[in-house]
Protein backbone atom coordinates (compact mmCIF):
# COMPACT_ATOMS: atom_id res chain seq x y z
CA UNK A 1 0.00 0.00 0.00
CA UNK A 2 1.32 3.45 -0.88
CA UNK A 3 1.73 6.21 1.65
CA UNK A 4 -1.08 8.67 2.30
CA UNK A 5 1.09 11.38 0.75
CA UNK A 6 1.22 9.34 -2.48
CA UNK A 7 -2.56 8.91 -2.51
CA UNK A 8 -3.08 12.60 -1.88
CA UNK A 9 -0.79 13.41 -4.78
CA UNK A 10 -2.71 11.12 -7.12
CA UNK A 11 -6.06 12.54 -6.01
CA UNK A 12 -4.82 16.12 -6.33
CA UNK A 13 -3.37 15.53 -9.80
CA UNK A 14 -6.52 13.80 -11.05
CA UNK A 15 -8.82 16.50 -9.69
CA UNK A 16 -6.67 19.30 -11.11
CA UNK A 17 -6.72 17.62 -14.54
CA UNK A 18 -10.49 17.10 -14.33
CA UNK A 19 -11.16 20.70 -13.29
CA UNK A 20 -8.91 21.97 -16.09
CA UNK A 21 -10.84 19.89 -18.63
CA UNK A 22 -14.13 21.31 -17.35
CA UNK A 23 -13.00 24.92 -17.55
CA UNK A 24 -11.27 24.49 -20.94
CA UNK A 25 -14.48 23.07 -22.40
CA UNK A 26 -16.58 25.72 -20.67
CA UNK A 27 -18.96 23.23 -19.11
CA UNK A 28 -18.63 24.56 -15.59
CA UNK A 29 -19.19 28.24 -16.32
CA UNK A 30 -22.17 30.21 -15.11
CA UNK A 31 -23.83 33.30 -16.51
CA UNK A 32 -23.29 36.62 -14.81
CA UNK A 33 -26.37 37.75 -12.90
CA UNK A 34 -27.91 34.28 -12.79
CA UNK A 35 -28.48 32.44 -9.53
CA UNK A 36 -25.06 30.96 -8.90
CA UNK A 37 -23.63 28.41 -6.56
CA UNK A 38 -21.23 29.40 -3.86
CA UNK A 39 -17.89 30.60 -5.20
CA UNK A 40 -16.14 29.63 -2.00
CA UNK A 41 -13.32 27.12 -1.82
CA UNK A 42 -14.36 23.94 -0.03
CA UNK A 43 -11.86 21.70 1.76
CA UNK A 44 -13.18 18.28 2.81
CA UNK A 45 -11.39 15.68 4.92
CA UNK A 46 -11.61 12.16 3.54
CA UNK A 47 -12.86 9.70 6.14
CA UNK A 48 -10.90 6.54 6.76
CA UNK A 49 -14.08 4.58 7.42
CA UNK A 50 -15.71 1.55 5.79
CA UNK A 51 -18.62 3.57 4.39
CA UNK A 52 -19.78 5.88 1.62
CA UNK A 53 -18.89 9.56 2.06
CA UNK A 54 -20.55 12.33 0.07
CA UNK A 55 -17.98 14.99 -0.85
CA UNK A 56 -19.80 17.45 -3.13
CA UNK A 57 -23.57 17.43 -3.47
CA UNK A 58 -24.02 19.60 -6.57
CA UNK A 59 -25.91 22.89 -6.67
CA UNK A 60 -25.82 25.22 -4.77
CA UNK A 61 -22.53 23.95 -3.30
CA UNK A 62 -20.99 23.66 -6.80
CA UNK A 63 -21.81 24.61 -10.40
CA UNK A 64 -23.09 21.07 -10.93
CA UNK A 65 -20.23 18.75 -9.92
CA UNK A 66 -21.08 15.95 -7.51
CA UNK A 67 -18.58 13.63 -5.88
CA UNK A 68 -18.21 11.03 -3.19
CA UNK A 69 -15.92 8.40 -1.74
CA UNK A 70 -17.07 4.82 -2.36
CA UNK A 71 -16.01 1.88 -0.20
CA UNK A 72 -16.69 -1.62 -1.58
CA UNK A 73 -15.97 -4.80 0.37
CA UNK A 74 -14.55 -7.81 -1.54
CA UNK A 75 -17.21 -9.14 -3.91
CA UNK A 76 -19.38 -6.00 -3.69
CA UNK A 77 -20.29 -3.75 -6.60
CA UNK A 78 -21.74 -0.24 -6.80
CA UNK A 79 -24.52 -1.43 -9.11
CA UNK A 80 -25.06 -1.03 -12.83
CA UNK A 81 -26.07 2.52 -13.79
CA UNK A 82 -25.71 5.14 -16.54
CA UNK A 83 -23.80 8.39 -16.58
CA UNK A 84 -26.77 9.85 -18.52
CA UNK A 85 -25.89 13.43 -19.56
CA UNK A 86 -22.82 13.51 -17.29
CA UNK A 87 -19.11 12.78 -17.50
CA UNK A 88 -17.60 10.77 -14.66
CA UNK A 89 -14.08 10.44 -13.33
CA UNK A 90 -13.11 7.63 -10.95
CA UNK A 91 -9.93 7.94 -8.85
CA UNK A 92 -8.93 4.64 -7.24
CA UNK A 93 -7.29 4.99 -3.82
CA UNK A 94 -6.92 1.34 -2.74
CA UNK A 95 -7.84 -2.21 -3.62
CA UNK A 96 -8.36 -4.02 -6.93
CA UNK A 97 -11.39 -4.43 -9.11
CA UNK A 98 -13.08 -4.22 -12.48
CA UNK A 99 -14.93 -1.37 -14.11
CA UNK A 100 -17.53 -2.96 -16.41
CA UNK A 101 -18.48 -0.71 -19.34
CA UNK A 102 -21.47 -0.82 -21.70
CA UNK A 103 -24.30 -3.29 -22.29
CA UNK A 104 -21.67 -5.96 -22.98
CA UNK A 105 -19.91 -5.15 -19.66
CA UNK A 106 -16.41 -4.89 -21.14
CA UNK A 107 -14.05 -5.31 -18.16
CA UNK A 108 -11.23 -2.87 -17.35
CA UNK A 109 -8.86 -3.63 -14.46
CA UNK A 110 -8.66 -0.89 -11.85
CA UNK A 111 -6.56 -0.54 -8.72
CA UNK A 112 -4.84 1.94 -6.43
CA UNK A 113 -3.28 4.78 -8.40
CA UNK A 114 -5.51 4.40 -11.48
CA UNK A 115 -7.97 6.95 -12.87
CA UNK A 116 -10.90 6.02 -15.13
CA UNK A 117 -12.90 8.44 -17.32
CA UNK A 118 -16.44 7.40 -18.27
CA UNK A 119 -18.13 9.38 -21.09
CA UNK A 120 -21.76 10.55 -21.11
CA UNK A 121 -24.56 8.03 -21.74
CA UNK A 122 -22.43 5.05 -20.68
CA UNK A 123 -23.73 2.14 -18.62
CA UNK A 124 -21.13 1.01 -16.11
CA UNK A 125 -20.50 -0.79 -12.83
CA UNK A 126 -17.53 -1.11 -10.48
CA UNK A 127 -16.86 -4.42 -8.77
CA UNK A 128 -14.32 -5.32 -6.10
CA UNK A 129 -12.51 -8.44 -7.34
CA UNK A 130 -9.74 -8.29 -4.74
CA UNK A 131 -9.33 -9.43 -1.16
CA UNK A 132 -9.16 -5.91 0.33
CA UNK A 133 -11.66 -3.04 0.16
CA UNK A 134 -11.88 -1.17 -3.16
CA UNK A 135 -11.95 2.54 -2.35
CA UNK A 136 -12.40 5.27 -4.94
CA UNK A 137 -13.63 8.81 -5.44
CA UNK A 138 -16.09 9.65 -8.20
CA UNK A 139 -16.59 13.10 -9.73
CA UNK A 140 -19.67 13.63 -11.91
CA UNK A 141 -20.23 16.75 -14.04
CA UNK A 142 -23.08 17.60 -16.44
CA UNK A 143 -22.03 17.95 -20.08
CA UNK A 144 -22.67 21.14 -22.05
CA UNK A 145 -24.68 19.44 -24.79
CA UNK A 146 -26.14 16.00 -25.35
CA UNK A 147 -24.53 13.66 -27.81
Amino acid sequence: MKSKRGKAGIVTLALVCFVNIIFITGCATWQKGAATPSREVCIIDLKDAAEYQQLLGGKPQTCGMRSGRVYLQPGESCGRHSTKAHEELLIFLSGKGMTLIGEEETPFEVSEGKVCYIPPHTIHNNKNTGTEPLVYIYCVVPVCSLY
